[in-house]
């Protein structure tokens, strides 16, 4: 489904050269919006994407930016609208994760995570927020948290945290910014067939376990996650705010219990 109302409009989607961040860019490419396409070191990817976009209907322009700092988070605000004119959909996208037992996590690592996919949204977030409430717009802002704001996952903490952190951060910023009409969500995917994941996916046993944990036995797509963004991006979500949209194929539903077990 497309939406007629997106078309022209112009979004900032970060960590857009790979994953859930190039299909969503891609998305928008489709619906014909104005996409400024972030990257930090994959340059390729983004420019591919940017490509992509075109050939849709679509126009677009690859960044690179450190979405972690103010500088890199300027930039790509400057170029939506020193480009495409204006500042509709931004979207929170760009994160990492990296393993480590609780009490061998480096104070380096924590900080490296946390300051991508926590505080890289709320710069993100602010500075969206300063051109909506300085041009009078009714703004949107997706952040993209995880099914792991809800669900611990063991030798991941510094990732559970950024998304739990990104829950509260979004609910309360939505909040904040409902008696101005914009409106500010999250989604939070589940398994999603991605780059980060390849490697767990490619293997059958992994795979097989992995799959047990999703009601709906099988992995996502880049794509439904997008859906998902574009859906709230769009005018029929127009009275949701202040939610995590969770895209998981039902894995938050405690699928041990699946079959009156417990």
């Amino acid at each position: 489904m497309l939406y007629k109302e997106l078309e022209n409009k112009v979004a900032v989607v970060t960590g857009g050269s790979k994953g859930i961040g190039t299909a969503i860019a891609q998305r928008f490419g489709a619906e014909k919006m104005k996409v400024v396409v972030n990257y930090n070191s994959d340059k390729q990817g983004a420019e591919k994407a940017v490509q992509i976009i075109k050939e849709a209907g679509g126009e677009a322009e690859a960044v690179q930016a450190d979405v972690s700092t103010e500088e890199g988070i300027q930039r790509l605000l400057d170029t939506a609208v020193e480009k495409f004119g204006t500042l509709d959909v931004w979207v929170n996208n760009a994160g990492m994760e990296n393993q480590h037992p609780t009490h061998e996590l480096s104070l380096e690592d924590w900080e490296r995570v946390i300051k991508v996919n926590l505080t890289g949204v709320f710069l993100g977030t602010k500075a969206a927020l300063n051109y909506f409430t300085k041009n009078d717009k009714k703004g949107n802002i997706i952040n993209m948290s995880s099914v792991h704001e809800q669900i611990p996952w063991p030798t991941f903490a510094h990732y559970s945290a950024s998304k739990g952190g990104v829950k509260l951060f979004t609910e309360t910023v939505a909040m904040e910014y409902a008696p101005q009409n914009i409106r500010i969500n999250s989604i939070g995917p589940g398994a999603i067939r991605t780059p980060i994941n390849a490697e767990k996916f490619d293997d059958p046993e992994q795979k097989a376990t992995l799959e047990e944990m999703i009601p709906m036995g099988r992995v996502g797509e880049p794509n439904e996650i997008a859906a998902a963004a574009a859906w709230l991006a769009s005018d029929e979500s127009s009275y949701v705010t202040g939610i995590t949209l969770f895209a998981d194929g039902g894995m938050t539903l405690y699928p041990s219990f699946q079959g009156g077990k417990g």
